[in-house]
């Protein structure tokens, strides 16, 4: 029987899954590998551990779906997405160590362009703010501290890619250099309009145009796996690529403007799907390509939480009110409510749509009635406010009216979290039995390729049946979700400018 092979790079851990025809799993395997601090806010990685972490986690995964009978017949790609590596086109060897999207190195640079009045033209090219988070300043500053790099690159020498580029050029032997367009959009480089690397942006950051990957769709054949690794069978086409945000979005059948995903990690990943045309957020969101297939490109709204799951852990590791991170809702739920008290996890600043560095830190409303418990759950409702204010943000953008949100997560499986973020809401939110949404996307783009799925309505079958018993509807009454959520924004302008 056939399966689909998915490889989910991470920022920590490399992870093959292989799926059936189902979308269930039937062989994963996951392995951590280094990180590396060289310095206070530099955060790099070994592209070739990663390689190798990966290689490794395939064979196994490989290995067990065909003791079960399956062959692997494509393979898709999830993979952080702004991680930048810069490698010699003859050797296949890095040139340094790859750049991850956490280091903040480009930051005085980014500062430079900001001063410079770029940023207009940068949002309205890219739909991205000027932040070291994108992957176009940390190839910058690579060409620009490697001797010869510049030059090497631009006599074609030298070649650009975040990790989905890597791997796909590892499991090409160097035949296929590519970049999907969801990664591409990740860059500072490329223009969301025409879909393209944009010349005015090359010469703004002084990026040879040569060392660039080729750009292709999220789902179809981008290469093709050569015979050099006998532990991966030769032949396999390579059909799904997408940062894994993105894969996430498409692995919870989002394919309808209106419908979102949230993925509750340590922050929170918002997406929302905006259908085929750009939107420009006036709350500095991110815009960004959601997938391509075929000749239809999506489009989503971008926002994040900087403090999830932190937020948790803060209250494990900071205040010692829980053992372990699992312990806050049975915490939390031996009180009715929180009895006025909000917390605000601003420990370093507020981001979308409030955008304050200055903001810190605060608990508001106690009383000599205040315990733990109730700091608990205000510390879990903390996470439901700050991403229904980025519902909100996306709705008034997009002017368009959020029909679901879809969870994943290791933060999605709380309960009374995901009850709340409906309540909040007024509308359903719906976690799947198979919370690995990451992988299982970036399979489905890849099995859409080569027909092992005929569409995108029978994965949104798939997903429906697979979330039936996970629903949770509000129920809360509107007007009560209205005066939480404004004590919540209350709550916020007190922590702004406490630095």
């Amino acid at each position: 029987m056939h399966a689909i092979l998915s490889l989910d790079q991470g920022t920590t851990s490399c992870r093959a899954m292989v799926f059936d025809h189902s979308g269930s799993v039937l062989a994963q395997a996951q392995h951590e590998f280094t990180q590396y601090f060289p310095q206070s806010g530099q955060v790099e990685h070994d592209a070739m551990e990663i390689w190798r972490t990966q290689l490794a986690v395939a064979v196994a995964a490989i290995a067990q779906a065909k003791q079960k009978g399956h062959d692997i017949i494509a393979i898709g790609i999830a993979n952080q997405r702004e991680t930048t590596v810069l490698w010699d086109r003859s050797t296949g060897a890095p040139l340094a160590p790859a750049i991850v999207w956490q280091d903040r190195r480009t930051a005085g640079y980014c500062d430079e362009l900001k001063a410079g009045n770029h940023e207009t033209m940068v949002i309205e090219k890219t739909g991205l703010l000027i932040n070291a988070y994108f992957s176009g300043t940390k190839l910058k500053w690579l060409l620009d501290h490697i001797p010869g790099a510049r030059e090497r690159a631009g006599r074609g020498e030298l070649a650009f890619g975040t990790i989905d580029s890597w791997l796909i050029w590892n499991l090409t032997a160097g035949k296929v250099h590519a970049t999907d367009v969801t990664n591409a959009s990740r860059t500072l480089l490329f223009n969301i309009h025409t879909l393209d690397w944009d010349n005015e942006l090359l010469r703004l950051m002084d990026i040879p145009r040569g060392v660039l990957p080729q750009i292709v769709s999220s789902s179809g054949l981008v290469g093709i796996t050569t015979n050099i690794f006998p532990e991966i069978p030769a032949g396999i086409p390579i059909t799904g690529v997408a940062g894994d945000q993105q894969a996430a979005l498409f692995g919870q059948a989002c394919y309808q403007p209106g419908m979102a995903k949230n993925t509750y990690g340590t922050g929170c990943f918002m997406l929302m799907n905006t259908g085929e045309k750009p939107v420009r957020s006036r709350h500095r969101l991110l815009t960004t390509v959601a997938w391509r297939i075929g000749a239809t490109t999506h489009y989503a709204l971008e926002g994040s939480v900087f403090m999830g799951g932190a937020t948790i852990q803060w209250l494990r590791d900071g205040l010692g009110i829980i053992e372990k991170s699992s312990d806050v809702e049975t915490l939390a739920a031996s009180v009715p409510d929180t009895g006025g008290v909000y917390l605000v996890p601003a420990f370093t600043g507020l981001g979308a749509p409030h955008w304050d560095p200055t903001a810190r830190g605060s608990i508001l409303g106690l009383t000599r009635g205040s315990t733990r418990a109730h700091i608990a759950r205000a510390a879990i409702e903390a996470i439901a406010f700050q991403s229904a204010e980025l519902v909100a943000a996306m709705q008034d953008d997009a002017g368009i009216a959020l029909t679901a949100l879809r969870v994943d997560g290791g933060a999605s499986t709380n309960n009374m979290l995901m009850q709340f973020q409906a309540d909040l809401l007024g509308t359903p939110v719906l976690r799947p039995h198979m919370t690995e949404t990451t992988a299982l996307g970036a399979a489905y783009l890849a099995g859409l390729a080569v027909g092992f799925w005929q569409s995108q309505a029978e994965i949104a079958d798939l997903c429906a049946q697979q979330t039936k018993d996970k629903i949770f509807t509000p129920t809360l009454p509107s007007g009560q979700a209205a005066l939480r959520m404004q004590g919540w924004l209350e709550a916020v302008e007190h922590s702004k400018g406490s630095a």
